[in-house]
């Protein structure tokens, strides 16, 4: 019978390929045809053992950074390079709340090298907005992807812990210099004592210079947090 209803579901809503539109012969997860699934690349080793920054050849070990103990965090893990089709699927669900590549995403990530190297936490949060960058938008899609990347962590996710309590630039304009700048003072614990003695999964869309989780990070662990873990969907290269 389930098999009749998905053909049935096929033959009335064909599925396509979430980049290039092409017409798929499948519906499974995630929707994109073969020409623009080899345009995806994956983070995968070597990679910094902490942050987990992509490296050209050689084995794993610690970036620059890492070695100066330059992040609050104990890992970094991002599933996908953020280049093309990504970053379109990203922008899409971020600013115009576009949903339907949100499942191919998230199969993307459980399926990563970096999804593998999370600790279970005890508590999952997503990166929090503004309120008023959340009025905007009405959703926060760190939320949207921590639900849809941890489905079986579901009770874990909350937003009542961790709040960005001071409205700043946006980050793509700024150096990595002036984002981490830019982001001190800029969140809070509204809950400590959910942190203390937890090892605590941060979720956000995009990691760039690691500013924003490393802020973040840097809270929850004066909170008592014994470890923070990082997880994004992307990373830039």
């Amino acid at each position: 019978m389930k098999a009749f209803l998905a053909s049935c579901q096929e033959l009335v809503f064909p599925s396509s390929c979430l980049a290039c539109r092409r017409r798929l012969s499948w519906r499974r997860q995630p929707l994109f045809c073969k020409d623009c699934r080899e345009q995806i690349t994956p983070v995968a080793q070597p990679r910094c053992e902490c942050c987990g920054a992509p490296f050209a050849a050689g084995a794993n070990h610690l970036c620059g950074p890492c070695l100066k103990q330059h992040f609050a965090f104990d890992l970094a893990r991002s599933a996908l390079i953020y280049q093309p089709p990504i970053t379109h699927l990203i922008s899409a669900l971020k600013y115009q709340g576009r949903l339907t590549g949100l499942s191919s995403l998230a199969a993307l990530a459980r399926a990563s090298e970096g999804f593998r190297d999370l600790s279970v936490p005890d508590l999952i949060l997503p990166v929090p907005l503004h309120q008023n960058r959340l009025r905007e938008r009405g959703f926060n899609q760190a939320l949207l992807l921590a639900r849809a990347c941890f489905p079986e962590h579901r009770a874990l996710i909350n937003t009542g812990v961790l709040q960005r309590h001071r409205q700043t630039p946006p980050q793509t304009t700024l150096s990595g210099t002036s984002r981490r700048r830019n982001l001190i003072g800029s969140f809070s614990l509204i809950q400590p004592h959910m942190v203390n003695n937890r090892k605590i999964l941060l979720v956000d869309d995009v990691f760039t210079t690691g500013s924003t989780v490393h802020e973040c990070a840097r809270i929850i662990r004066e909170g008592g947090a014994v470890g923070v873990e990082v997880f994004t969907l992307a990373r830039t290269s």
